[in-house]
């Protein structure tokens, strides 16, 4: 990426981020140079992007579920991200087709990166969801799902797992996209990462 501290994006890049993802050209141009103004390297640490995080939930400690999204997304874990493993993140977390997304909240899961899910890795993702989730909010979730133990021991219930098993990534697609409640508590309500998007666009 040579040209990453010029004005403009790469007609290669803009292009292929044009046919991987929803966004237009303007939308992606206009993102850009928002981009080089928060990070004129044209590239983001976790730092920065953890800031970014935070200012989309305020009202909430977004640090440790940033770090993880970073981490799934750092494609190269060279600790930063550029504008093009960027504008898939947010893609990714808000506009992705299931199958993608699932993919993604996969590699987001498998914490250590060794291919394969433990019940532990499920429980520490869930307790950084419950960061991001308003104290007020989780007072009226289910009484079996109230706590990260609660809700980690039913997503790992409902792929019929012993707690010392592992969950392959196949195993793990095919688990959510049959069940509409592993969708539902793997992840941190996504319209809500939808709805503070959008406000920061426009």
């Amino acid at each position: 990426m040579g040209n990453s501290k010029s004005g403009a994006l790469s007609k290669e890049i803009l292009e292929e981020l044009q046919l991987n993802t929803k966004f237009t050209e303007e939308e992606l141009s206009s993102w850009y140079q928002s981009f080089l103004k928060e990070c004129p390297s044209g590239r983001i640490t976790r730092q920065e992007f953890q800031k970014i995080y935070a200012k989309f939930f305020p009202e909430a400690d977004p640090k440790a579920y940033a770090h993880h999204v970073f981490r799934s997304f750092d494609a190269n874990s060279d600790g930063t991200l550029d504008f093009k493993e960027y504008v898939i993140a947010l893609h990714m977390t808000s506009a992705g087709k299931t199958n993608q997304k699932l993919e993604w909240a996969f590699s987001l899961y498998d914490v250590d990166g060794n291919g394969a899910i433990s019940k532990s890795e499920v429980l520490e993702i869930v307790m950084a969801i419950f960061k991001m989730i308003n104290p007020e909010d989780v007072k009226h979730l289910p009484e079996d799902e109230n706590t990260p133990e609660k809700r980690a021991d039913k997503i790992w219930g409902f792929f019929g797992k012993k707690d010392d098993d592992k969950l392959t990534e196949e195993e793990f697609i095919e688990g959510t996209m049959a069940n509409k409640e592993i969708l539902r508590l793997i992840q941190f309500e996504p319209q809500k990462v939808k709805e503070k998007l959008k406000e920061k666009k426009t």
